[in-house]
C-alpha cells in the first residue's frame, strides 16, 4: 500500500467522523475510530514483511493496547466536567501517553 493511499484512507476516516457528529447519531462517531483500519495496515505491513511470530506479537500488543485507550476514555469521561474540552482532551492524552509508555517498556521486559 502507498503512502499516498495511507493517508488517504486517514482522511476518508476523518471525514466520516465529521460527518456523523453533525447527525443525530453524533454518538457512532466515537465508535468510528475503533474500526481496525489502521490496524488492517499494520497487521498487513508486518504480515507482509515479518515472520508470524512477528505479526502475532503485534497483534498481542493490540490487545494490551486496549488499556491506554481505556485509560484516556475514563480520564476523559470524569475530565470534561472539571476542565474546558480543550484542557480534558490535554490532560487525558497525557494519561494516554504515559499508560502507553509503560506498556511498552513492561513489553519490551516480557517479549525480548
Amino acid at each position: 500500500m502507498k503512502l499516498l493511499d495511507k493517508a488517504i484512507l486517514g482522511s476518508v476516516i476523518v471525514v466520516v467522523i465529521q460527518l456523523l457528529s453533525q447527525t443525530r447519531y453524533y454518538f457512532i462517531a466515537g465508535l468510528v475510530p475503533l474500526f481496525p483500519t489502521f490496524s488492517l495496515i499494520a497487521h498487513y505491513i508486518v504480515g507482509t514483511e515479518q515472520t508470524i511470530v512477528h505479526l502475532k506479537k503485534t497483534i498481542m500488543l493490540g490487545i494490551f493496547s486496549l488499556i491506554p485507550y481505556l485509560i484516556y476514555l475514563l480520564s476523559l469521561y470524569s475530565l470534561v466536567d472539571k476542565f474546558k474540552l480543550s484542557s480534558s482532551l490535554l490532560r487525558a492524552s497525557l494519561y494516554w501517553t504515559v499508560s502507553a509508555i509503560i506498556l511498552v517498556v513492561l513489553w519490551e521486559r516480557v517479549y525480548k
